[in-house]
């Protein structure tokens, strides 16, 4: 909903940009010329040439002259639009509002992010009880040119304990901090060199997260291609941390995840080396040195735990499933070959949920969301009501109507295949 506003704002102002008569003058642009520098690699007998290869190193002196010049020519151009300045105070005028995301809560206080309105970015806020609100965590003041972001936040079981990773400049690369929710206070040393992961707590103890190995060279250029799944114990340094998988070649996988189940009964790991396809495995992390159990070992589908029940996983999947199904497994033998349906696949693609003890399936029919709430018997509880296809005009009716000022009763074109 969010594009079309921004669409039909700005094709609108450009309409009326076209009318001005004091239009840009229409020049030609002068790029900058960029040096060719042949590398030649041969592929199955085949050679290819690559002129740009020096470019793939982002530190060197002639690549920053070469994007110096090119940001020249883009600047130059966009600061001589006339209605730029309309455009920029229109869209700040519409998107200048209030915006609080859904609370959670974690040990004795409620969490949520907000945006006052133009912010950079969300400001995490928390209450305990009807206390009056306060910050908890504002990536706004993280650096000084607000270009250091908050990519990821959570909790330890208890709730006392807080994990964030943070970025630096937009890069993949994280950090992650370890405070105490209380006094906000950090509580050791900072977790560094972080690529491609989620803080996934068990217990009040440590997290797992994942990374590679630091490059050689430029962190933003070189190649990683080996991704580990790591445990950290709270207290200890980071150079201690167990590697849980990924350290071998039998191991060896572009992308490595871990997460566990609700109950921290069982970690999870998903592995893979694009992103369609995973492998996924399975450790009961009751039992000492128990080991990984495939669940999938090979790359032939997608498929996730989405919940647990003791030892009952249900897993989410479009093996022999294009449109994705529910299954149940024992997690003790969770081979393919023992899964059992729970929600079949549907003409519809699914997109699933759990949450408050229920699972809540999502369709897209004629172009309507439709949603199914079951138990975890699998006994439909009900379709959850949504607006139809008429409260989805009327609602475009209204946005329509506050960028152009028109009448709501205003009718809108619609086609009707």
């Amino acid at each position: 909903m969010k594009k079309l506003l921004t669409l039909v704002t700005c094709f609108t102002m450009m309409l009326n940009a076209c009318k001005e008569k004091n239009s840009v003058k229409t020049h030609l642009l002068n790029y900058p010329e960029t040096v060719k520098k042949p590398v030649v690699e041969n592929y199955f007998e085949t050679e290819v040439i690559d002129n740009y290869r020096w470019l793939e190193d982002d530190r060197s002196k002639e690549t920053e002259s070469w994007v110096a010049a090119e940001n020249e020519v883009t600047f130059d151009y966009l600061s001589n639009i006339p209605y730029r300045k309309q455009l920029k105070d229109r869209l700040s005028e519409l998107w200048n509002y209030e915006k609080i995301g859904a609370p959670f809560t974690e040990g004795d206080y409620t969490y949520y992010y907000k945006n006052n309105g133009l912010q950079n970015q969300y400001v995490v806020y928390r209450k305990k009880d009807d206390t009056n609100e306060e910050v908890f965590l504002d990536p706004n003041t993280f650096s000084e040119d607000a270009t250091t972001s908050l990519s990821g936040l959570t909790f330890s079981k208890d709730g006392k304990t807080a994990a964030y990773s943070i970025s630096e400049g937009g890069s993949d690369w994280r950090k992650i901090i370890v405070i105490d929710v209380e006094s906000k206070k950090v509580k050791e040393d900072t977790l560094v060199d972080v690529k491609f992961s989620g803080i996934s707590w068990r217990g009040n103890e440590g997290f797992y997260y994942s990374s590679y190995d630091k490059p050689d060279g430029s962190e933003l250029s070189a190649k990683t291609d080996q991704h580990k799944l790591y445990y950290h114990k709270l207290g200890t340094s980071q150079k201690n941390d167990q590697v849980i998988f990924g350290a071998s070649d039998a191991q060896k996988h572009r992308y490595v995840g871990g997460s566990l189940t609700e109950d921290d009964r069982y970690l999870i790991i998903s592995a893979s080396t694009s992103t369609s396809g995973n492998k996924l495995f399975i450790q009961d992390l009751t039992k000492k040195n128990s080991a990984l159990i495939p669940i999938v070992n090979n790359f032939d589908s997608d498929t996730y735990v989405i919940d647990s029940l003791g030892t009952t996983l249900y897993l989410v999947t479009n093996l022999n499933a294009p449109n994705q199904k529910i299954v149940t497994v024992d997690a003790a033998n969770p081979a393919s070959k023992n899964w059992r349906d729970f929600i079949p696949e549907t003409a519809h693609v699914l997109s699933a949920s759990s949450g408050g003890g229920y699972f809540f399936t999502e369709y897209m029919v004629d172009a309507v969301s439709k949603v199914l709430q079951y138990d975890f018997d699998g006994n439909k509880i009900r379709e959850i009501a949504l607006p139809g296809v008429e409260g989805v005009l009327e609602v475009k009716k209204m946005l329509l109507s506050i960028i152009f000022h028109l009448p709501i009763t205003t009718p809108l074109l619609v086609y009707t295949p």
